[in-house]
């Protein structure tokens, strides 16, 4: 019996599955990702992650015969790493993710992602469809893309094509990125970035509202929440739209796709508040032909299936060849 394995690593949680060969899924796990001391912390917890979901179907690590990784960025991919991730402490500068990993599961096939890049291979993996091209867009706790242009899903030589969260949306710079970069959709428009954005525009527009402005515990959660009832919370949540349609259309041109697929917290949990206004800009943002844009068929497991999806296949996601 063939066995194999996915991982979702990401900057708030980690994830795991184990699938038999038919792609059933027989164990999981999940745990939170440490925020330090330094990356070799982060390490051990996607180890014990995968342990545990070994555990949960029974099987022992060394009987895999193949994993999938989708990780936040940015990455290695010859030294099968995560490098000065933008959302986790500054302390952690560096990921093991691959050879710790082969080591436990005792197989070198242990196939590295960006989690958008998983995302994309898991959506056109268990698409109906199975367009050719597409793209899975992630809004969450950063903003990134998976695309897949002619039937080839874009890695880029280092394995960063996709950052699109970090495209320059306002030419001014007045918010900085997680990145350390001005301007960058992500630094608008990301869970972790929309509280700052947020106190910004209070600050410049001297506005009243009921958002807990200054509150270390303030979170986007709060924007959206209060959305219905606070004007200047509906007028953040409106300049949110407006950014992340100005960054779906930079998108739509760089890559024609048929479909967007949209996930990560922030869309999931906020569904209408998040793709309506992207959908409402579109013919006006867009000269060429506007693509389908729809919530993730897959949910919070469009990253992990699809990380499973690339063990299955040799990395490509392509299903040809199962």
């Amino acid at each position: 019996m063939a066995y194999y394995v996915g991982v979702d690593l990401g900057a708030t949680n980690i994830r795991s599955v184990v699938a038999d060969g038919d792609g059933t899924v027989i164990g999981s796990a999940d745990d939170g990702t440490p925020q330090g001391p330094t990356g070799i912390a982060v390490t051990e917890a996607v180890l014990g992650v995968v342990r545990e979901a070994c555990a949960a179907a029974g099987i022992d690590p060394e009987r895999a015969n193949a994993a999938g990784i989708g990780a936040i960025g940015p990455l290695d991919l010859a030294e099968g790493t995560v490098e000065d991730p933008a959302n986790l402490p500054d302390t952690i500068d560096r990921i093991p993710l691959t050879g710790p990993l082969s080591v436990l599961l005792d197989t070198d096939r242990v196939f590295l992602h960006n989690d958008t890049v998983a995302g994309v291979i898991g959506e056109r993996f268990h698409s109906e469809r199975n367009p050719d091209d597409m793209v899975y867009l992630t809004i969450s706790s950063g903003i990134g893309a998976g695309v897949c242009v002619d039937g080839n899903v874009l890695a880029g030589w280092d394995g960063n094509a996709g950052e699109v969260g970090h495209l320059t949306l306002d030419p001014e710079g007045k918010i900085t990125c997680g990145c350390g970069h001005d301007g960058h959709w992500e630094g608008y428009c990301s869970g972790n970035n929309i509280p700052n954005y947020a106190e910004y525009l209070a600050e410049v527009e001297s506005a009243e509202t009921v958002l807990p402005i200054g509150d270390p515990d303030f979170s986007a959660v709060d924007v959206f929440e209060h959305a219905t009832d606070d004007a200047f919370a509906a007028h953040v949540v409106s300049r949110i739209g407006h950014w992340n349609a100005m960054g779906v259309a930079n998108i739509v041109h760089s890559f024609a796709p048929i479909v967007i697929y949209v996930g990560g917290a922030v869309a999931l949990n906020n569904s209408t508040r998040v793709l309506e206004p992207i959908r409402e800009r579109m013919d006006e943002m867009v000269m060429t032909n506007v693509p389908e844009i729809r919530l993730t068929t897959l949910g919070d497991d469009v990253v992990v299936k699809g990380a499973l999806a690339s063990a299955m296949t040799g990395g490509t996601g392509d299903r040809t060849r199962l």
